[in-house]
């Protein structure tokens, strides 16, 4: 499986539970969420604005842009989380199983996050990010095309470091 096939597998609604457990002080959280993936067309005025930030062309064929949005709770239902980011895949010429990866939080906060992706001979997609002062690495792969596994470590100033697993069942509709 290519990058761009994996995220074409991932458009659709999913249904999250996670658990999150902060290394440092041992705190675990339960979440789930709703999680919503959709492929974007390249004419897209988000798409475009953020490859123009970033000095890349977004008619390139090979480019995929995907919108995430969630709407979940953490602690048993006591914390909302909700949200969306997009993220740019852009393949290396060479080889698509390597490349750049740009991402908007869509938070309002104009600070874009960059990175890189690697997919790997194992069909697992490995997803690096890096801020000033953040490092997170996540790692996806489908057990069956309807359930697909995450587990993220994130890691931000003063030591505090988190790790997560997800499991994500697609909602399919009759």
């Amino acid at each position: 499986m290519d990058i761009i096939e994996f995220f074409k597998l991932s458009a659709g609604e999913w249904f999250s539970q996670r658990t999150i457990h902060n290394l440092i002080s041992g705190e675990l959280q339960a979440g789930k969420s709703e999680v919503n993936v959709e492929i974007l067309e390249k004419t897209d005025p988000t798409l475009i604005k953020l490859c123009a930030q970033n000095h890349v062309d977004s008619s390139v064929t090979e480019l995929i842009g995907v919108k995430i949005s969630w709407n979940g709770t953490t602690n048993n239902e006591l914390v909302k989380d909700t949200g969306s980011t997009m993220l740019i895949i852009i393949p290396n010429s060479d080889d698509l199983n390597q490349g750049k990866l740009l991402q908007d939080r869509g938070n309002g906060n104009s600070q874009k996050i960059s990175g890189r992706y690697i997919m790997g001979s194992d069909d697992v997609l490995t997803l690096i990010t890096q801020s000033e002062g953040l490092y997170t690495e996540e790692r996806f792969w489908y057990l069956i095309p309807n359930l697909r596994l995450r587990t993220s470590v994130v890691n931000r100033p003063h030591g505090f470091t988190l790790a997560s697993f997800c499991s994500e069942i697609r909602r399919v509709k009759s």
